[in-house]
């Protein structure tokens, strides 16, 4: 009778044991599957970065950024933003018109897009963009041969400056639309006031220049 009772009894904890085993193999399949949608919704998240629009079209509600830091010689710059010659996509593009003519004796223009409006990291503004892998835009010349000295994002400093910067340059143009992009890998783009830029010297364009931007976003 008592050695019924221990073969019971050790039956009951043997028992135990391969319930317990099951219970912790199936908590550990749980807790990989769950690190594995852990992981997959990760990822997702890293890969869902929506196109965000400098520029899109005139008017657009996709259009962020303002095209109001003017520098160098913003006397000699013409600025077009419902230009109809001939655009990339949609109904308009930007035309920039460049005289040269040394306005503010500096021998060289460009125009910052910013946010918010002539926002110089004085004030708070900006965008968070990260996740963004580059920034792309069209450009083409009126005439061809065009010199852009740089195409910038960021760089803007101040109180409130920029996370960081990227740029691209010298570029020059074509009479054919083409499309150029800035690499953004590695860059922290988690405060972004200065959402593009282009500076063009009168040394590189003595007769001035007609260049043309559309599309410009970040992706």
């Amino acid at each position: 009778m008592k050695n019924n009772k221990l073969k019971i009894l050790s039956l009951l904890v043997l028992l135990g044991c391969f319930i317990c085993a099951c219970a912790s193999s199936k908590a550990a399949k749980d807790e990989s599957s769950a690190d594995t949608n852990k992981a997959a919704a990760s990822t997702s998240v890293s890969n869902s970065f929506e196109p965000f629009y400098v520029y899109d079209d005139f008017m657009s509600q996709k259009n962020h950024f303002a095209p109001s830091g003017w520098m160098g010689d913003f006397g000699d710059i013409k600025l077009d933003q419902s230009c109809s010659d001939s655009p990339k996509s949609g109904k308009n593009c930007i035309k920039i018109t460049y005289t040269a003519e040394m306005a503010q004796g500096a021998g060289w223009a460009g125009i910052f897009w910013q946010q918010p409006a002539n926002n110089w990291g004085d004030k708070k503004g900006g965008f968070d963009l990260t996740g963004a892998k580059k920034l792309t835009f069209w450009v083409r010349g009126a005439n061809g041969g065009e010199k852009i000295a740089e195409f910038k994002m960021g760089g803007i400093t101040g109180e409130y400056p920029d996370s960081d910067s990227a740029a691209i340059g010298p570029i020059e143009l074509t009479k054919k639309w083409q499309q150029v992009s800035i690499d953004l890998e590695g860059k922290d783009l988690s405060y972004i006031i200065g959402g593009f830029c282009f500076a063009a010297s009168k040394d590189d364009n003595s007769k001035g220049f007609v260049i043309y931007l559309d599309d410009i976003m970040y992706e």
